[in-house]
């Protein structure tokens, strides 16, 4: 039941806010540094705890001194494990305990916190450390800094931030060693990234300037890669705190304009504009309240910048305006690469939430006065897109925009509220005031106001808690429109769906209310009006109609305050009032005001308000009768936990309930207690019986004597009739279903047992009839309704042995003594003034439980032992299962029994073990050492000495701290009970025993057997078996959400606050059931446990380890204990094929808790993983199955232990005690020293003999051999045996291919790891520190301060030779650095070998002789098995690379000449592509080993390689073999000078188009490999000249192929044109500061870029007039169009764009439109329309839009062609739409005059395109220029449509203007002409407001005119106007009661005929 109600918790709590992660490191504001010196180091934290946990126990606890004392105790054997090195036990355990202590709200000082913090953020970076550990140091890191008040940044802490980069170089930056590095430590990049978003907080802003250079140069875009690695590290490192003042270059505004700069150079990329939000809104809420920076109506911002991001804000909204494409390219994002791993989780981190945050943190009073500021510009923002909040208008942005005002509204609300409590130190200028809050919340109502009624569920609930914040900031603003929605929805005047939002509105508005004047008088009708949504048939609106209710209850008190008045006369004050309120609502419709301050007077309110309260008896009257009627018609839930709307129901009554009747006065609650009573004793409604239940138990708990006296009478009666009279549970059940016949009993037992629980010592009364009735039950009953007896026991003995919280009232004892007021309505209490009634049991209440437990313990253990001796008068061979059902009821009365009482059982007791009291500590605190004698040595010989797993066998001392235990050790109550647990602990062995000999298949039995044994080991101290403190949580966490406000601090309901109490309690209980030491019986029942985890019965084996799991965690020592029986099992099963054995034994091994014990306990390692080798091969497929999930566990078993850590010492000595530990640490050093060595032999000597197993095996098993034996055998001071390297070698060209695959892998691991220890110097310290000695690389120092120096460096690459190669893309493109990184032409050395590499490496060569490559070479030809895999395989390169690179060293038998022959074989003739797959490995390995080889190797290889490979280019290429030279290519160039590759890239460069060829593929081929090339080799590739100008002659190429292979590459080719090259970072950031605020403006376009597109549209001006009318085949127009558009497409598609954007208006968009009427070559039509689409996508500044506009303009009027009149019109509404933000006010005036002037076009299709164009820019415009346009176009259209009326016709039905012909005149269809744009016009106003409810006031005025002068008119006028009327009336079903008020009597007559008669009849 619980389960599910916490499913119900979750689902009421999904008001989606901020989860737990969200914390406030991501909202408020860090505070400036500050130069005064305080000395904080003694406090604990900056702000004091809200809630005094300590004060409100109901027993004593330690002191500061002692808390202090354990924490100093937790320190030292800390600091012994970091010490000695003992991490993954040692340290990781002391963490945990360190956890622990924190988790119990203790503090350490700030000094110590400080200490601590240094010491987890050092071992969570430190290099060597082993990655599983290190990240469990992160967790610890991010939880001692999971607050800003526990060390403010910049004033307690500062940390490096260089330990943290050296991490993220790792993943992404180009690692500048040429191998593949084998660090198998890398951690998870998503932990670093997660690690820098804490730490960031307090890095330095003094080290801005060194992270510019030392992240800036890395940036480039000619391989973007780079230029996303910067953006990502920028955003995960750069700290955006305030610097002290005084150093100009830590100021924001120093840097700013670079940031802005380089966020230009990627246009078009999503990732790019999330990153610099982020970056942009972070520096936004730190500085804030720094007094040192500027901060204007724009923040800290300047206007440009400011428009800039609410441009961005636009493009990432993703609003599909018009027929806009995304402004995103897929192609920009895809180029990040490695990128993506400095990326935040979209999820956590939504785009959304940075928004809001830079918004809101950047407003300030002064938006106020300045008519362009950041709170226009939000105003602006919602406004524009305000109709894409509609429901009826959703989509994918629908979810965005709910976020967005989410956030905004929260983070709004979190400012306010620390601003006014003073949290934030902010100057005082900054403070947001009422008139700002009041004119954000009027910015954000509206839009609220629809999404409430959302479709989508998570919108919506985005949306309520939006509603919920802004009521809060201004309730007189929300709560009159949110009322007059609310009242007709709750009077079931509208739709279901509205009726539904309403209740939610009103739950999430209810605390709002109840505090708020006037408004309050309202809550009681609302609550009566809630009552009909409590409703069987629909379960959903009764779950919110119960949540409503309940969230009243929590804040007002139902008591009747008239009592005693007589002025006031019962409810009919209120009543009145009400229905005046409701009318005025009525009439005034959705912008109705209340203003209740003023109006109404505080008397006549209080006296409202007191009449309003004479309704709560008939309310509670009608709710419970409509509860009844409800609980009797629930349906029965499917399933229990299943999440069913009626499991959510009953779970949300009790929730309801428990609040309800905690604040009715005592009159209103005899009444309910009564009526719920009366129902109790007078129905049995079996699928509600949980639900009463609940109630029942709420009923009790509020007044335990009231309720008991009342209940347990009459249920104990009703028990007794059942069993006596009815014979109820007489006989056992067959099914699962309880039987019609036991319903009644079963439903009298569950309302006792809820009745009896957590209600105090109320039971005592009844003691005795409680007693009786459990015995007489348990004595007669039989079957299903047993399960409900020992449950009723479970609870009787819950309830007298636990200590928990009583009190459940709203009010103080004093508050309700001195008589509740109407001020006492949604009063707050403190959380520091809580007067909280526990229940701690008394001495009775422990007698009683003893007793009860003694008597129903002795009686289940008397029958069990009858039961298996034979001796009961049940036998097994009876019939049925009656035997079974007996045994069972037993074990489970045992198990309920155990938990019942587990908080009297006291872990020493239980143990049996003495105990040493520290003697330091004092008696408050124990610190309990175990008995390390207890765990015996399993296998004593001699060798397995020190192989043990430490964590096992070492008993650490814990700490337990005073929980009120009950019992005194010694009493005779606490012997008895802990005597009575022993008896049932040998009473479970028994009953194990006897069903394993006798009832092995009695499945039945075994369940509930093992579930007892869990309980015996887990339920001590505390019922964990029950997970009590993770449900209590949970529940508490869930009803807390919904009061839970931004930036104020517990201000929940008292009940609420009283929980929290109680959960502090469990917490402190749970902390004390720490593993504890095994006794004798925990032995037996462990062993019990392991030999059923194997048994042959699935279920059984599952219940068996399912216990054990929980076992293993509670007891000390018990894993070692369990793994040799569960070993030799798994053993015997493989010998004997016993497959239900072997699964048994694999999952318990290594499936569970103990597979990290085997992992690090060499006595069994060995042993389980030849074990598993063996089962891998067994016959079955489950068995396979498994073997395969588990290969990675086994692998990861044979890792190398951890060897040396590189720490901070200082760091670390920071935590060291005063007391000398030296000796400690120097042993345990030693001996996990010897430990090391001791398994690392194991493991060698393991996988010597896996390594002659996998020879000699089957594959399948050598499948799994191999794999195990690659972690096993390779060590970096060893590399491997012979016997390994020789299996791998081998292997490598084994007929299997899958062993095949495996062993090459393995192959390569080796060969990687020797050149790896080679490039380290053979040390493994040197690996740690990343010192890397490459003998080819060099450091050029560049001589950046030339002028020519970036020229001569790039002219360099044009030429053949080198002094040294620059295989970086990234030196120069950005900044220059002071050196750069390159590489030797000719290394006089190649990389040292000391004498194992050599050995190894001589061994290696020795086997690869010709035999092994031709067999290779063989494989490689073999066709794939799978289509998906027919691709260049980069594993097969990598390993030939190797072997080559042996050959070149001489090492190998193979020769080069003896390759060469080879190959030529492989290749053969070429006609088959797997023969060109094959050599084009062969040939990429061949190249790319030459490298770093002397240049005679590198000639030799290339005088070979070259011509084969120019053959294949220049003839050998089909479709089907292309991809594989392709990627070949790419192998060869990637990442190189192209100076290296000179002969290809010369060859390829020198390419001519040759027009006389048919061969259209052989052309485009070369052509797509030399794009490959200057791909791979971007800016640095010199050769494009000639290129450029033989593709610019022949744009006109005749194939499709060539065309489009030529497009793409003279894209390429100008896109990697681009560099910027500054001289250094702060020429960089000074250039850009001078510029602008924004920066400069990238992609300039060259002169000799601008005349050559002059040139090419000149030639195609030309080719056009060229080109014959109407001619069907292609021409060079139409040729050479598709090459520039694809050539355009492909730019416009990328992150240079911007550089086209000034040939837009004078050359390329009247051409584009002339390509658009070709209406004879379709692909050129579609190829110009995608192109022209492009332009609105480009982001470009401010006033660079004129010419676009101007152009636009001047086509769309006067063009003679009216396609192309029309098509301007599709990117004008966009543009306009995407440049809200940076369009001057001039150009929004002319684009408008346009558009309407285009109106009166003479086309039809282009006046229609006009007027939706029209009413879109209306739509979008900010508020004051659409109100001004409206009016001016309003008047115009008018005025036109009267000044034009249509002749009337004469008497004989001719018009004057009529010639008599049917023909009209010219003057005629001028008329028409204009009356039509006129309607077309007002109709274009009209459908800009949509979903505008009421419609603006001049919407009536156009309607009627429209209907009166235009409506009658033939033709298409008439019929416009009719379309414009029928819409008008089509978009607003839901909401036309409301929207026809905004008529008067008049209009609608006027409107009757035309609109809503003749069409909606």
């Amino acid at each position: 039941m619980d389960g599910a109600r916490e499913k119900l918790a979750e689902l009421l709590s999904s008001l989606e806010g901020k989860d737990g992660n969200d914390l406030s490191r991501a909202t408020s504001p860090g505070g400036e540094p500050q130069d005064k010196d305080e000395d904080h180091k003694q406090l604990t934290r900056s702000r004091p705890r809200t809630y005094p946990y300590f004060r409100y126990l109901p027993y004593q606890i330690e002191d500061d001194i002692e808390r202090q004392r354990v924490f100093n105790e937790l320190l030292k054997h800390l600091y012994v494990a970091v010490d000695a090195g003992d991490f993954s036990a040692g340290a990781i355990h002391w963490t945990r305990e360190l956890r622990s202590w924190l988790s119990l709200k203790f503090d350490p000082t700030k000094e110590q916190r400080v200490k601590l913090v240094r010491l987890y953020y050092e071992l969570a970076l430190a290099p060597g450390i082993d990655i599983t550990v290190a990240d469990r140091f992160a967790s610890m890191f991010m939880v001692l800094t999971k607050k800003k008040h526990y060390l403010r940044p910049g004033k307690d802490l500062i940390l490096d931030w260089r330990p943290i980069f050296r991490e993220l170089k790792d993943f992404v930056l180009p690692s500048e060693s040429g191998i593949v590095q084998t660090k198998s430590d890398r951690r998870n990049y998503r932990t670093i990234n997660k690690l820098c978003t804490f730490a960031q907080l307090y890095f330095s802003p003094a080290e801005i300037p060194a992270m510019l250079e030392e992240f800036l140069p890395y940036f480039s875009t000619s391989f973007a890669e780079g230029a996303y690695v910067v953006a990502g590290l920028l955003n995960l490192l750069m700290p955006t705190n305030p610097a002290p003042s005084g150093d100009e270059r830590l100021s924001p505004q120093h840097y700013l304009p670079t940031l802005f700069h380089l966020w230009s150079l990627v246009n078009r990329s999503k990732v790019f504009d999330t990153t610099f939000l982020d970056i942009l809104s972070r520096l936004a809420r730190d500085s804030l309240p720094a007094k040192q920076i500027r901060f204007t109506e724009y923040g800290l911002y300047t206007k440009d910048q400011s428009n800039l991001i609410f441009t961005a804000i636009l493009r990432l909204l993703e609003i599909p305006v018009g027929q806009a494409t995304s402004p995103y390219s897929a192609v920009v994002d895809d180029g990040a690469g490695l990128g993506f791993m400095l990326e935040r989780d979209p999820k956590k981190h939504p785009v959304a939430h940075h928004i809001a945050r830079w918004i809101v943190m950047s407003l300030s009073p002064d938006c106020l006065d300045k008519p362009d500021s950041i709170m226009t510009n939000l105003e602006g923002l919602i406004q524009a897109v305000e109709t894409f909040f509609h429901p009826s208008n959703s989509g994918a942005w629908t979810k965005t925009l709910s976020q967005l005002v989410y956030y905004l509204a929260d983070f709004f609300v979190m400012r306010w509220n620390r601003e006014q409590s003073k949290e934030i130190e902010m100057p005082e200028e900054r403070h947001l005031d009422g008139a700002l809050k009041r004119r954000f919340v009027l910015c954000l109502r509206e839009v609220t106001f629809m999404g409430i009624y959302a479709k989508s569920g998570t919108a919506m609930n985005f949306f309520l808690s939006t509603l919920q914040s802004l009521a809060y900031l201004e309730p007189n603003l929300i709560l009159p429109g949110a009322l007059q929605r609310i009242y007709p929805s709750m009077q079931g005047l509208v739709e279901v769906h509205r009726t539904t939002s309403s209740l939610r509105s009103l739950q999430v508005l209810s605390r709002v209310m109840v505090r708020t004047k006037g408004f309050r008088c309202h809550v009681t009708t609302l609550l009566g009006l809630a009552l009909p949504g409590i409703d069987a048939n629909d379960l959903e609106k009764t779950l919110y109609t119960l949540s409503y209710i309940q969230s009243v209850c929590y804040n007002i008190p139902f008591q009747d305050l008239t009592e005693g008045d007589d002025e006031i006369g019962g409810s009919m004050l209120a009543m009145g009032w009400i229905t005046s309120e409701v009318n005025q609502m009525e009439q005034e419709g959705a912008n109705v005001e209340l203003d209740y301050q003023t109006e109404l007077s505080d008397k006549d309110e209080e006296l409202i308000l007191r009449s309003s309260t004479a309704g709560f008896t008939e309310f509670l009257g009608t709710f419970l009768g409509r509860v009844f009627t409800l609980l009797d018609n629930l349906p029965d839930a499917s399933r229990v936990r299943s999440g069913s709307p009626e499991e959510n129901v009953v779970n949300m009554l009790p929730a309801t309930f428990t609040p309800l009747l905690a604040t009715l006065s005592p009159e209103l609650y005899d009444l309910a207690l009564n009526k719920i009573a009366d129902f109790v004793g007078k129905h049995v409604i079996h699928q509600a019986r949980d639900a009463v239940a609940f109630i029942c138990n709420a009923l009790c708990k509020v007044n335990p004597d009231k309720a008991l006296k009342r209940l347990v009478p009459v249920l104990i009666q009703s028990i007794r009739t059942e069993i006596d009279e009815n014979d109820a549970a007489s006989t056992r059940d067959k099914g699962s279903d309880v039987l019609p016949r036991d319903r009644g009993l079963v439903w009298s037992v569950s309302m006792l047992s809820m009745c009896v629980v957590h209600v105090g010592d109320a039971v005592l009364k009844h003691k005795q009839e409680l007693f009786d009735i459990a015995a007489y039950m348990q004595q007669k009953c039989k079957g299903i309704p047993t399960v409900h007896i020992s449950n009723y026991i479970h609870h009787l003995l819950l309830n007298l042995t636990g200590t928990y919280t009583m009190d459940y009232s709203i009010y103080e004892d004093s508050v309700l003594s001195r008589g509740l007021m109407p001020e006492d309505w949604g009063q707050i209490p403190k959380p520091q003034d809580l007067n909280i009634r526990w229940h701690v049991p008394s001495k009775e209440e422990i007698e009683f439980a003893v007793d009860l437990f003694k008597f129903q313990g002795q009686s289940a253990v008397k029958h069990l032992i009858s039961l298996t001796n034979g001796s009961s008068s049940i036998k097994r061979d009876g019939s049925g299962n009656e035997w079974s059902d007996e045994v069972s009821r037993n074990l489970v009365l045992v198990r309920l029994l155990l938990s019942g009482v587990s908080v009297l059982f006291d872990a020493k007791a239980v143990s049996k073990q003495t105990q040493d009291v520290a003697s330091d500590l004092s008696s408050d605190i124990e610190m309990v050492h175990g008995d390390a004698d207890a765990i015996e040595e399993i296998q004593n010989d001699k060798s397995n000495e020190g192989l043990e797993d430490a964590e096992e066998n070492e008993v650490k001392p814990t700490f337990h701290y005073p929980v009120g235990y009950l019992l005194k050790e010694g009493e005779p109550l606490y012997n008895e009970v802990h005597q009575l647990r022993e008896q049932a602990g040998e009473m479970l062995h028994e009953v194990h025993l006897f069903l394993m000999d006798q009832q092995e298949d009695n499945v039945a039995c075994f369940g509930p057997l093992y579930m007892a044994y869990r309980s015996w080991f887990i339920d001590v101290g505390i019922e964990r078996s029950a997970h009590v403190l993770d449900r209590v949580t949970r529940l508490l966490a869930a009803d807390i959400h919904a009061y839970k406000v931004s930036g104020l601090r517990k201000e929940y309901p008292r009940p609420l606050l009283l929980r929290r109490a109680n959960v502090y309690h469990l917490q402190r209980l749970r902390h004390n059931a720490s593993p504890r030491s095994m006794s004798e019986i925990d032995k037996l029942l462990l062993l019990d446990l392991a030999q059923s985890s194997v048994s042959l019965y699935t279920e059984v084996r599952r219940h068996a380890q399912s216990a054990g799991e929980s076992a293993l965690k509670a007891i000390i020592g018990a894993r070692p204990l369990v793994i040799p029986p569960l070993l030799d099992a798994l053993e015997i099963g493989v010998k004997t094929n016993d497959f239900p054995r072997i699964k048994g034994a694999l999952f318990a091994l290594l499936f569970g808790s103990l597979a990290k014990t085997i992992g690090r306990d060499w006595r069994y390692a060995p042993a389980i993983i030849k074990a598993y080798i063996a089962a891998s091969t067994a016959d079955k497929p489950s068995i396979q199955k498994l073997c395969s999930s588990a290969t990675l566990q086994i692998m990861d078993f044979g890792r190398p232990l951890v060897r040396m850590v590189i720490l901070d010492q200082d760091i670390v000595r920071g935590i060291a005690p005063t007391d000398d530990v030296d000796a400690r640490i120097s042993k345990k050093r030693d001996t996990i020293a010897k430990k090391r060595v001791r398994i690392e032999a194991r493991k060698i000597a393991l996988s010597e003999e896996l390594v002659d197993m996998a020879r000699n095996s089957h594959w399948k098993q050598a499948k799994c051999t191999a794999a195990i034996v690659i972690t096993l055998g390779l060590r970096f001071d060893s590399i491997a045996s012979e016997n390994m390297v020789d299996l791998l070698t081998r292997g490598s060209i084994d007929s299997h291919p899958g062993l095949r695959g495996l062993y090459g892998g393995a192959f390569v691991a080796l060969m990687s790891l020797i050149d790896c220890r080679a490039v380290y110097g053979h040390k493994y310290e040197n690996l740690l520190l990343d010192k890397q000695h490459i003998p080819a690389k060099i450091h050029v120092t560049t001589r950046r301060d030339d002028p020519n120096w970036t020229r001569e460096h790039l002219a360099n690459f044009a030429k053949p030779d080198a002094e040294y190669y620059i295989d970086h893309d990234y030196p120069g493109w950005l900044v220059w650095d002071k050196t750069m990184p390159a590489y030797q032409s000719s290394p006089k050395e190649d990389l040292m070998y000391d004498d194992a590499e050599q050995k190894a490496l001589a061994q290696v060569g020795k086997l690869l002789d010709r035999a092994w490559f031709a067999s290779f070479f063989q494989f490689l030809k073999q066709e794939p098995r799978d289509a998906s895999v027919d691709r260049f395989r980069m594993a097969v390169a990598m390993m030939l690379i190797y072997t080559f690179e042996l050959m070149h060293q001489g090492s190998t038998v193979a020769t080069l000449a003896e390759i060469k022959e080879e190959v030529a074989l492989v290749l053969g003739d070429g006609s088959d592509k797997h023969q060109h797959r094959a050599t084009a490995e062969i040939l990429g390995a061949l190249l790319t080993s030459t490298v770093d080889k002397r240049f005679e190797i590198r000639s030799m290889v290339w005088e070979y390689a070259f011509p084969i490979v120019q053959r294949v280019f220049s003839d050998g290429l089909t479709p089907e073999n292309q991809g594989y030279w392709m990627t070949f290519l790419h192998l060869v160039m990637q990442g190189k000078d192209p100076r290296r590759l000179w002969p290809i890239v010369d060859w390829l460069a020198s390419f001519k188009l040759d027009m006389s060829s048919n061969a259209a593929f052989k052309e485009s081929s070369k052509i797509k490999l030399l794009q490959q090339c200057v791909e791979d080799a971007g800016w640095h590739f010199q050769l494009e000249k000639p290129i450029v100008e033989d593709f610019l002659a022949h744009l006109d190429h005749p194939y499709k192929g060539v065309r489009e292979a030529m497009g793409q590459t003279l894209a390429t080719i100008y896109r990697t044109r681009y560099h910027e090259s500054y001289k250094d970072v702060n020429a960089l950031i000074e250039g850009q500061k001078a510029a602008s605020s924004i920066g400069t403006r990238p992609y300039q376009p060259s002169e000799e870029f601008s005349d050559t597109i002059h040139e090419v549209f000149e030639r195609l001006e030309k080719w056009r007039h060229e080109r014959t009318p109407g001619q069907q085949t292609p021409s060079s127009y139409t040729s050479g169009s598709k090459t520039v558009l694809l050539w355009l497409d492909s730019t416009l598609s990328s992150h240079e764009c911007t550089q086209l954007l000034q040939f837009f208006p004078k050359l390329f968009m009247e051409q584009l439109l002339h390509m658009m009427d070709v209406k004879e070559d379709q692909e050129l039509q579609g190829l110009a329309y995608h192109v022209f689409r492009h332009l609105p996508n480009i982001p470009h500044r401010a006033g660079e839009d004129e010419e676009i506009f101007d152009c636009l303009a001047r086509i769309g009027t006067t063009s003679p062609l009216w396609h192309q009149r029309l098509r301007v019109l599709i990117n004008m509404q966009v543009i306009y739409f995407r440049r809200l933000f940076l369009i001057s006010h001039d150009q929004q005036g002319k684009l408008f005059d346009c558009v309407a002037s285009m109106l009166e076009d003479s086309q039809l299709e282009v006046r229609l395109g006009a007027s939706s164009t029209l009413s879109g820019m209306i739509r979008c415009s900010p508020v004051a220029l659409r109100t001004t346009v409206i009016q001016d176009l309003n008047k115009k259209f008018t005025k036109m449509l009267l000044d034009s009326p249509l002749p009337k016709k004469a008497r004989n039905g001719v018009s004057a203007s009529n010639t008599g012909t049917s023909t009209p005149t010219p003057e005629h269809s001028r008329l028409v002409l204009t009356r039509h744009a006129a309607v077309l016009g007002l109709g274009a106003l009209v459908q800009a407001f949509p979903y505008a409810s009421p419609p603006p006031s001049w919407i009536a005025d156009v309607l009627t005119t429209l209907a009166n002068k235009a409506n009658g008119d033939p033709g298409i006028v008439g019929k416009s106007v009719k379309s414009i009327l029928s819409d008008f009336k089509k978009t607003r079903q839901d909401t036309w009661q409301t929207d026809l008020k905004a008529f008067s009597a008049e209009q609608a007559e006027d409107l009757e005929g035309v609109l809503w008669k003749s069409y909606f009849a």
